[in-house]
């Protein structure tokens, strides 16, 4: 782990590096997250101005749920999100090379080479308004332990799908495609499981489970008696992971250099 955490810090520091040689760019980033945070929650807040209640939430409870998937996203922006747009670059110039060929594991090389500082400067507006919401709710004294555990399974879950879904631009010309489709598994994951069809719910909770990113959580930090939430959310962690490392290992075996 300190060899890793070793390679990690010259990562960021190579990345600060970088970023701060374009102020304009770092700013309008910053201010682009900003923007993207504040509709977002303004989005809930202008559909509870006309019902009462979405499914068995409140107004508060959902703009909790909101702000849990918005800190659930700055982890992603800040820490992985730049490295699936450089993917399909890599395999298709051959930069990859020279990936696999470091004493690492090309995972860790692959999705965490890339960070954006610009997303760690709005991180007190986000975890702001989630410790926010939680008071108004309000979450019970467990609840608030758990939320920083839960927030980085969470992470860990959508890391993982998206992992196994750039996998497949090993299979493909151009990545752009993949990365619109992430997007958009995205989207789905934002909002609570309950306000999906029961198809719809089934297919994204057990076959791809992109709803037990934020729902499992939150249902469980509303009312621990929920633990079958969370019990799916370790199940789908352990079976992604697995899942990953298998598809990982095939799409290498796929990747004929574009050097060669």
């Amino acid at each position: 782990m300190k060899f890793y955490w070793n390679i990690y810090k010259e990562f960021i520091n190579t990345n600060i590096s970088e970023a701060s040689s374009f102020r304009l760019s770092f700013i309008l980033i910053i201010l682009l997250d900003l923007v993207f945070y504040l509709s977002a929650l303004g989005t809930v807040h202008v559909i509870y101005d006309h019902v009462e209640a979405i499914g068995p939430w409140n107004k508060n409870q959902l703009m909790f749920f909101t702000a849990f998937m918005l800190c659930v996203d700055h982890l992603h922006m800040a820490l992985i999100s730049e490295s699936f747009w450089r993917l399909s670059a890599d395999i298709r110039m051959g930069n990859l090379d020279f990936i696999l060929l470091k004493p690492v594991h090309s995972l860790f090389t692959v999705f965490f080479r890339y960070i954006r500082p610009s997303a760690l400067f709005n991180a007190f507006i986000i975890w702001g308004t989630t410790i926010y919401f939680g008071l108004q709710i309000p979450l019970s004294a467990l609840s608030w332990v758990l939320l920083p555990f839960f927030i980085i399974l969470s992470f860990s879950l959508l890391a993982i799908l998206e992992f196994i879904i750039s996998a497949s631009m090993f299979w493909i010309t151009e990545g752009i495609g993949i990365n619109f489709l992430r997007m958009q598994i995205q989207q789905l994951s934002r909002w609570p499981d309950f306000i999906y069809q029961y198809f719809t719910r089934k297919t994204f909770t057990i076959a791809i489970p992109i709803l037990l990113i934020g729902s499992a959580p939150v249902h469980f930090l509303y009312d621990p008696r929920q633990w079958e939430y969370l019990l799916g959310l370790f199940v789908a962690l352990v079976v992604s992971l697995l899942v990953l490392l298998k598809v990982w290992s095939l799409a290498l075996n796929r990747y004929e250099s574009a050097s060669s």
